[in-house]
């Protein structure tokens, strides 16, 4: 608690205390119960009070200024820092009289400064770069039509393909989001009124970040504009094989992610017998990690496991090898494989990447072997494959698509 000096005089030194009081995330609506709001919020009351008792100082100014953390569109921040200012401004004013002339009001809607003394005051990677960035860079950049072109928010969320922006959200944003405040000025009375702040004023900063309101709290959902990473590939292998085939992949975060690929090649021509017949397809949850996937997901190493089901009929003017039931579907007893795999993809243009996979695992179920005879494919035998080794092999050009997905940008943190 803050305790005034009511007698003698006050310290030539200014004077700053900070005190923030927790919200939940979208609310306008203070809950005293939770955290330690209650014991925050009746510290600016009794110091507005005290102020007004005391004989020895006099109040010259209560700045009211609300405010949201970066995440959330713009409009919906300054929505947000309005009520919140607009309910704080309604709670002091309940309990404490201050004179109308006394009030001001800021019309800031993200708390940029504070953000900035907490990126300050930490350990985070390319700190010097988002500092930069959030002490430099406009908050907003305008053409000559007043077109937006440019923001802060942007160059941050750009930073290492968004890493720097997750990293903030995840350590920084639940504070900055107690980033509504009241300024109080206070001095002696026996002090000369100077046209500019004396030097003996003593200020007591007291941000708060929420308000209380008899209404039911008020969720406003953010609308961000995140980083999004997938790629659309085709196995450079099976295109040689003649084999058509195409795969997705796309992004979980924290360095996971999760891949498919189908294939279809179905071949036929009766010069001399010749098949050239397959269609399937896999899917893989895979891991990244190295410096390279640090810096840009869906770069770099990748483990992974990764699961199979495929058909074939392959027959070259002799004996044919066809897996799966005759006639049938992929789904009537298929060739199935399983097993683990280790890539690399490798950066090669703006949005290209060659990927190099190879997989080892099981591979069974059963497969025919028949022979062609005058018009006919006379069965010969079936058989059950139990198979261990290479069971996948890629070299896969992949087309990056997503926002921030591309080659050449720089900076951010893990």
């Amino acid at each position: 608690m803050l305790l005034l000096p009511c007698f003698g005089s006050l310290s030539a030194q200014e004077k700053r205390t900070e005190i923030n009081v927790d919200f939940r995330v979208g609310s306008r609506v203070l809950e005293p119960s939770l955290g330690s709001n209650a014991t925050r919020l009746s510290e600016i009351i009794t110091l507005l009070k005290d102020v007004e008792k005391c004989d020895t100082l006099e109040l010259t100014g209560v700045t009211f200024c609300g405010s949201a953390s970066p995440e959330g569109a713009f409009e919906v921040n300054r929505k947000l820092a309005e009520a919140r200012l607009a309910t704080l401004e309604s709670y002091v004013r309940e309990r404490v009289s201050i004179p109308e002339d006394l009030i001001n009001r800021c019309d800031a809607s993200i708390a940029w400064k504070r953000l900035a003394t907490l990126v300050e005051q930490s350990d985070m990677e390319h700190k010097e770069e988002a500092l930069h960035i959030l002490r430099n860079v406009p908050e907003f950049t305008y053409n000559e039509n007043s077109m937006l072109t440019d923001s802060r928010k942007k160059h941050l969320m750009d930073m290492q393909y968004g890493r720097t922006w997750n990293y903030m959200k995840a350590h920084f944003f639940e504070k900055v989001r107690n980033a509504s405040a009241v300024f109080v000025t206070i001095r002696p009375k026996t002090m000369e009124v100077a046209e500019e702040a004396p030097k003996d004023t003593v200020q007591v900063i007291v941000p708060v970040d929420t308000v209380v309101t008899a209404q039911e709290p008020e969720i406003i959902q953010p609308e961000e504009r995140k980083p999004f990473y997938m790629s659309v590939k085709t196995n450079m292998l099976y295109d040689a094989l003649l084999v058509p085939n195409i795969g997705l992949e796309f992004y979980l975060g924290k360095n996971w992610s999760v891949a498919g690929n189908w294939m279809y090649g179905w071949w036929n021509t009766n010069n001399k017998h010749r098949y050239w017949r397959t269609y399937g397809g896999d899917i893989a949850i895979r891991k990244w990690f190295g410096k390279k996937a640090d810096e840009k997901p869906l770069t770099g190493h990748h483990l992974g496991v990764y699961g199979q089901l495929f058909t074939y009929d392959f027959e070259w003017g002799g004996k044919g090898h066809m897996g799966g039931q005759p006639g049938g579907t992929l789904w009537d007893e298929m060739n199935y494989a399983a097993g683990v795999e280790y890539g690399y993809s490798l950066p090669i243009a703006y949005r290209l990447n060659l990927d190099f996979t190879i997989g080892v695992g099981y591979w069974g179920g059963k497969y025919y072997k028949y022979t062609p005879m005058d018009g006919h494919y006379v069965w010969q035998e079936t058989r059950n494959r139990h198979w261990f080794g290479p069971t996948k092999a890629e070299v896969s050009l992949v087309w990056l698509l997503g926002r921030g997905n591309s080659n050449n940008r720089k900076g951010g943190v893990k």
